[in-house]
């Protein structure tokens, strides 16, 4: 069956699941409901695992009335397709990086501007306290994203990897197209550096570095280890320019459907798949740095940052001006 069909029997789902809405909460509790979790990586992939294990103490926890079923590598589509089917209700978990959450809830996009984070220690202090629980409620509260902010996810440092050369320095970006995350942020961010940013959905992109449309594209180790990226651009640079955390979302339309123990037992397993999800994620990256050294992935240090860092200010200054108060905020975490 070719994706677009299972999408469209999705959505025809979603249709028909909302007329038993009205059917009143009782009832509703009553049923069991197996809940549509989608993911862009393949099983066991540590954001992937982490959803599967919630299923299972959900199911435990509810004696087998609530349950999840994952439907992972893209099954379901790319980020964009996850998000429009969560938003109808043909879905209800999704794993969504902050990239293409930022146009929605534009103060996201501080999350997404180059260099925000000084290392992942910093990074989860931020997600785990106030201001983490402030960006998902602004999700949940925002009168036409239709979705539920669950919980934070870890996705580490991104780097560029490309097909032709490495990239010791800033001019070395010049000319090569890079694929990027659908969100002006990101292309205007390798546009800076002196390359050419190209967006696209990660559901694109083997082929794109295939037929040459891209030359190469950004992410963390296990995203490129697990995509078997190193076939296509085997030079991986450390530039380390972005450190975007992941949301785990839920279907608003779903969501008002349950009853609030239901919704109060979904929200507490989240929190604690953040736990669970970031001790796999750091297990996941020691082997996928191991697995791309087999491959022979040429690896290269970045020395000068500053000189990355520099590049990218027209970037903090059209999009971090009118959010100076949380980035300070966000800057003062120690």
């Amino acid at each position: 069956m070719k994706r677009r069909d299972v999408i469209r029997m999705g959505l025809a789902g979603a249709a028909v699941g909302a007329v038993g809405v009205g059917l009143g909460a009782r009832v509703f509790a009553q049923q069991k409901m197996v809940l549509k979790a989608t993911d862009v990586h393949p099983l066991g992939y540590p954001t992937v695992e982490a959803v599967v294990r919630m299923g299972k103490k959900l199911e435990a926890a509810t004696n087998g009335r609530l349950s999840i079923q994952m439907y992972p590598s893209m099954q379901l589509g790319g980020e964009k397709e996850m998000i429009e089917q969560a938003q109808v209700g043909a879905l209800a978990y999704a794993r969504i990086s902050v990239g293409p959450m930022g146009p929605i809830v534009p103060e996201l996009n501080v999350f997404n501007l180059p260099f925000m984070f000084r290392d992942d220690a910093h990074m989860e202090k931020v997600i785990d306290g106030a201001i983490g629980d402030e960006m998902l409620k602004k999700l949940s509260d925002h009168p036409t994203a239709n979705l539920i902010g669950l919980c934070w996810m870890n996705a580490g440092t991104r780097n560029v990897y490309n097909s032709k050369k490495p990239i010791e320095k800033v001019a070395d970006l010049k000319g090569l197209k890079i694929r990027m995350m659908g969100n002006p942020v990101f292309v205007d961010t390798m546009n800076a550096l002196g390359g050419n940013g190209v967006s696209m959905g990660f559901d694109q992109l083997i082929n794109a570095m295939q037929t040459g449309v891209v030359d190469g594209a950004e992410n963390n180790y296990p995203t490129y280890a697990s995509g078997q990226h190193f076939r296509y651009a085997k030079y991986y640079s450390l530039t380390g320019h972005l450190m975007i955390p992941e949301i785990l979302v839920f279907s608003k339309k779903i969501w008002t459907s349950l009853p609030a123990g239901d919704q109060a037992l979904i929200a507490k397993l989240a929190k604690e798949a953040q736990q669970e999800q970031r001790k796999l994620w750091y297990e996941r990256e020691k082997t996928a740095l191991e697995e791309m050294k087999k491959a022979g992935t040429v690896i290269t240090q970045v020395t000068n940052k500053k000189e990355f860092q520099d590049a990218v200010k027209p970037v903090w200054d059209k999009y971090g001006a009118q959010h100076a108060a949380l980035i300070k905020r966000i800057q003062d975490v120690k």
